[in-house]
């Protein structure tokens, strides 16, 4: 991380779909990273509690590292790094170098890594990366999101498009996204005020993931998430047709000041004019 965050003139939409193809070989590299560590190493635990394992280490070195071969001026935000705080204008990255840590100790495949680059408070770029299902999702808002498949050997992926879908018509079921780990009252009492919503639950950035391709419509979560968490993912869902927004229905920013990054809440919509 920067020794200091300095002003950091805002990131174009087509400066940052220039940056995704180093961005993406630096999520990939990361993820590499990750599973060459076997998931029986020691676990530590941070100051709040939370676990933090060598293979979160690790992918923040590749991360940090890569951020400061290809865009040395821009500040970063990191789960591993958060001690100078964030900008609040101009540009800046906001990694999780591994999202789900409790699902990887678990031995469960849905961890991911999550970059994202938000520009005057919105998220432009975001990628998550999932390197024990071999797969990614990418995307730059005004530009598109594509999910890709990675090759076995890790050379190289395959990119499809993806869009998000327009919410159900009337009689229909709605699919919600849900945490495995972190699933609260409020959350299931938004999801069942749409009529026979089913779950889907998921563990990390995951969610958001299965929103961007238009195989669910929403993810609500009523609870606080740490920004690191979430901008990835939010970058691919408004990249991929849907929208961020709190629980009011505005716009979700990362410029407000947040005592240790928390957002209260969030509200991940497949179809921009859902309610």
């Amino acid at each position: 991380m920067t020794a200091a965050f300095e002003h950091t003139a805002a990131v174009s939409s087509d400066h940052a779909f220039a940056l995704l193809p180093p961005l993406t070989d630096l999520v990939l590299r990361a993820g590499a990273a990750i599973m060459a560590i076997p998931r029986d190493t020691k676990v530590s635990h941070k100051q709040d509690g939370s676990p933090v394992t060598p293979a979160d280490l690790a992918a923040d070195r590749v991360i940090a590292e890569g951020l400061a071969a290809i865009a040395p001026r821009v500040p970063v935000l990191s789960e591993e790094c958060c001690g100078n705080g964030r900008p609040t204008t101009g540009s800046f990255f906001v990694v999780d170098p591994l999202d789900g840590t409790k699902e990887y100790i678990a031995g469960r495949d849905e961890f991911t890594v999550n970059l994202a680059l938000v520009s005057d408070g919105l998220p432009v770029l975001g990628i998550v990366g999932a390197p024990a299902l071999g797969l990614a999702w990418r995307g730059v808002v005004g530009h598109g999101a594509e999910r890709l498949t990675i090759a076995a050997d890790g050379a190289g992926f395959t990119a499809s498009p993806i869009r998000t879908r327009q919410l159900p018509k009337p009689g229909l079921p709605w699919v919600a996204t849900v945490s495995r780990s972190h699933l609260d009252a409020a959350t299931v009492a938004f999801i069942g005020a749409r009529p026979g919503a089913m779950h889907v639950t998921l563990g990390s950035s995951l969610k958001f993931c299965r929103i961007a391709e238009g195989e669910a419509d929403i993810y609500p979560r009523l609870a606080p998430i740490c920004e690191w968490d979430i901008a990835a993912g939010a970058a691919v869902v408004l990249a991929a047709g849907g929208k961020m927004t709190d629980a009011s229905g505005a716009p979700l920013r990362f410029d407000a000041p947040r005592p240790n990054f928390i957002v209260p809440e969030f509200i991940a919509w497949g179809d921009r004019d859902g309610r």
